[in-house]
């Protein structure tokens, strides 16, 4: 019945008011205009469209074609990214040189280049391919002969073809991957000099190369099944990614993702709930990081020159600077790092290298490039004495006796568990009297009590090795003591170390329900009853604190810290090789470092999933007024309970107040995110920061913030997005269309909840709990008016469908209102 409803309505608001093409065919002359309202080309059954993608600079277009049907906008083959096309360019198909794109003046920007004859029509078909043929119907040109990032179903590839990574995320130009088959027959993945396009060394190889050509790939082909592979010359295949997904039953695509990941991504057909995501069947290589036949060792490898590999749980990159090196690019995490110091023989004159430098050890750690000396046998005192005394030596790595010194830059930087050989960073000193930079390590104990929370906690440090880091890529310093590999190498303690470095347990520095915290080291304790977990100390304490203070904290700093905070979640929840559950997502759980760098910490609340796990059952967790309807509900617990608190965690950021303040003197307002989304509805967002002229001055921010908010907190969880889509949202790269809000419709329960919080029988009476009758009064009202709406438009002849009502009001209500809204 709901369905029926939401359907109905969703065809009375959307109506298609230019019908675009239901056969997939283009004439001649037929043109897109590059701007927000313009309706794209349309393969037949719709799984495809064919029209101008916005860039983030809003008056810059490209010419693309994405899947139409998934809320997400998933672009699979775009054109012109060196030379995106202004507001108001026109994309044309001609006779003559078949796409031709020119700016509004009509000067050309791009052209799809037909080499012989005249076009007669250009064809969009249902595999994603744009085919423009002459009167014959014979291939001029077709979209699938020019790969950008991405492969399709029952497209091929042919010797000298190539695939090429996007630059970032949101940029479409080129990037430094390629996916190539080679004319030797082989199929490599290789990163290239952006300024030239020289191939650097392949990290990947399918080893179908052949001295026989005849034995040799001559072909890439991503079947209609779901397999690719390269078919040989006398018709073998070698397979990369076998059929693991059902393609009647999904999308498939194979990216080159800006990372140097060749992912293999399906994504359900059936999307009833709006909530599917990309789910990732499989990736080329395994661990993009490893390269054991590098031959000629130019380029910086995966990650920028001085930088570290090393591999995620989802089997992407992470790319981090050593201790003593910063980003040459603030912005790219993925760049060269430099020394954040002077080296060099000039530099040191006769002074000693033990006087000048200090050595930061790195275990599993390698730079194979970059030696110019190898000495052997050698003892580890005698590597790093060797390499402090050289004024050439930036890094020595000593495997089993061999020492290998190294100069700068480093290159092909790599982390592994399976690495057996130890690195010796040379870092200058700073000199004693000279301006020293204050970067001190505080780190915290915790004393836990309960084996489960520490079990958790042991499991949630070794599985996400670093978990507190939530945001790196903003706000970083030169000299970060924290930064380097080897800062998040745990280390377990005794107790009675732990006993002496915290001078007994004496100074406190703050207490939670599962234990107390006091100035420590790094690492964790378990003998016994003795249970201890030990991390940084955050100098700027917790986010309730940075939030709730007199002083009105910088829009733009609330705003990163709110993305840090996703990128957190989204690791928790998706990245990290056991998924976890924070379960109490909450200010006060939010540590900021020297820098505002947002930590998620406190885990002794965490659920630990299995891969094979969605969802979990237990007691309630959680802090009052982040807590989830479902752990009321004794419904299945999911990721989507810390969406929810996130949810109310962020609108928190943004107005500056607590959720829950029974001392507002407007009842109205008492309620945080019942008044954020009556302003929403009645378009005040100004209200929810109006002493705030920055956040006033960024409305469009604002207004794309509030609406994750609003979807954040839907009762159901099902309608709440993931925390990667909400990352997508914040960052702008994704729209928010297809957000079901139902939150209009659920006062009755959102104030019972605040009931069962406030437990002081005192409350009874004051005004928050008249405020309950005043809202569902409210809800009442706004069940009958859209209600009222709907036989307005049947009797007007608008709705031809027969409209079923059902017992059951607040569901059609509800469902009534995520359409109208």
């Amino acid at each position: 019945m709901a369905f029926h409803l939401l359907s109905l309505l969703f065809l009375l608001l959307l109506p298609c008011l230019t019908a675009a093409q239901s056969n997939g065919n283009i004439s001649i002359g037929q043109q897109l205009t590059a701007a927000e309202s313009t309706e794209p080309w349309l393969s037949p059954s719709k799984d495809f469209a064919f029209g101008f993608h916005q860039l983030d600079s809003k008056d810059l277009f490209l010419p693309a074609i994405w899947y139409y049907k998934i809320p997400s906008k998933t672009i699979v083959w775009y054109a012109s990214a060196v030379n995106p096309a202004p507001r108001g360019s026109k994309l044309r198909l001609t006779a003559n040189g078949g796409l031709v794109l020119e700016d509004p003046e009509g000067r050309e920007i791009w052209k799809s280049e037909i080499s012989t004859g005249q076009a007669a029509f250009g064809v969009l078909y249902d595999t994603g391919n744009f085919l423009i043929v002459n009167t014959n119907s014979e291939k001029l040109w077709q979209s699938f002969d020019h790969p950008t990032d991405t492969l399709l179903p029952t497209q091929r590839m042919e010797r000298g073809g190539v695939v090429s990574s996007k630059r970032k995320e949101t940029d479409f130009s080129r990037g430094r991957f390629q996916f190539r088959l080679l004319e030797d027959g082989n199929v490599v993945l290789n990163t290239i000099n952006l300024e030239s396009g020289f191939a650097y060394d392949a990290y990947f190889w399918s080893n179908t190369f052949d001295t026989n050509r005849s034995n040799a790939g001559y072909r890439v082909v991503f079947n209609e099944s779901g397999q690719l592979y390269v078919l040989r010359e006398n018709k073998q295949r070698a397979n990369l990614v076998p059929e693991t997904v059902s393609a009647k039953e999904n999308y498939l695509r194979e990216t080159l993702n800006f990372d140097g990941v060749f992912i293999f991504y399906s994504h359900p057909k059936n999307n009833s709930t709006g909530d599917a995501i990309w789910s990732v069947s499989d990736v080329l290589p395994e661990n993009i990081c490893i390269n054991n036949d590098i031959r000629k060792g130019l380029g910086s490898g995966i990650c920028g020159f001085n930088s570290i590999c090393s591999i995620s749980g989802t089997k992407r990159p992470i790319c981090q600077c050593p201790k003593g090196f910063s980003l040459l690019d603030p912005d790219d995490v993925y760049g060269s790092c430099k020394p954040d110091f002077i080296q060099g023989c000039e530099e040191d004159g006769k002074k000693s290298g033990e006087d000048l430098y200090y050595i930061e050890e790195l275990k599993n750690t390698d730079w194979p490039t970059s030696d110019y000396e190898q000495i052997s046998p050698y003892s580890k005192d005698e590597c790093v004495s060797s390499c402090l005394k050289d004024c050439q030596c930036s890094t020595a790595v000593l495997r089993d006796d061999t020492c290998w010194k190294k100069k700068l830059p480093l290159s092909y930087g790599k982390t592994d568990r399976d690495e057996t050989g130890t690195t010796f960073i040379k870092i200058r000193k700073v000199p004693s009297g000279g301006k020293k930079k204050v970067d001190v390590l505080i780190p915290v104990v915790s004393v836990l009590f309960g084996s489960s929370a520490l079990i958790n906690l042991l499991l949630v440090s070794a599985c996400c090795l670093g978990f507190l880091v939530v945001n790196r890529k903003k706000f970083m310093r030169p000299h970060q003591e924290e930064q380097g590999v080897s800062y998040m190498n745990l280390h377990c303690f005794t107790y009675m170390e732990l006993v002496e470095v915290t001078r007994g347990f004496t100074e406190e520095l703050g207490r939670g329900a599962f234990g107390t915290v006091y100035k420590g080291l790094l690492g964790y304790c378990n003998e016994g009853q003795n249970r201890l977990l030990v991390y940084e100390f955050m100098s700027n304490g917790a986010l309730a604190s940075f939030l709730f203070a007199d002083s009105m904290p910088n829009w733009k700093l609330r705003t990163e810290i709110a993305m840090g905070i996703t990128r957190g979640l989204l690791y928790l929840h998706e990245e990290c090789c056991t998924q976890i559950i924070h379960c109490d997502i909450k200010p006060q759980n939010i540590l900021l470092d020297d820098y505002y760098n947002a930590r998620i910490s406190d885990f002794g609340l965490a659920k630990l999933l299995t891969l094979d796990q969605s969802h979990t059952n237990t007691a309630i967790r959680g802090t009052k007024g982040y807590v989830a309807p479902e752990w009321f509900r004794n419904m299945p617990i999911t990721v989507k309970v810390d969406v929810y608190s996130y949810g109310v965690l962020l609108l928190e950021i943004i107005c500056l107040r607590r959720s829950i303040d029974n001392k507002i003197s407007k009842v109205d307002k008492a309620i945080l995110t019942d008044w954020a989304y009556d302003c929403y509805q009645e378009r005040t967002l100004g209200a929810l920061v109006e002493n705030d002229l920055e956040a006033m001055d960024d409305m469009t921010v604002l207004h794309r913030f509030v609406m994750v908010v609003i979807w954040c907190i839907q009762e159901d969880p099902s309608h709440r997005p993931t925390m990667r889509r909400v990352t997508q949202m914040l960052e702008g790269v994704v729209e928010h269309g297809g957000i079901r809000i139902d939150f209009a419709f659920n006062h009755l329960e959102r104030i019972a909840q605040a009931r069962h919080e406030i437990e002081d029988e005192s409350y009874k009476d004051n005004a928050l709990y008249k405020y309950h009758d005043e809202l569902l009064a409210k809800a009442e009202k706004q069940k009958n008016e859209i209600l009222d709406f709907i036989t307005t438009k049947y009797d007007e002849g608008l709705i031809r469908t027969t409209l079923l009502l059902s017992e059951d009001m607040e569901l059609i209500a509800n469902n009534a209102g995520a359409s109208l809204l």
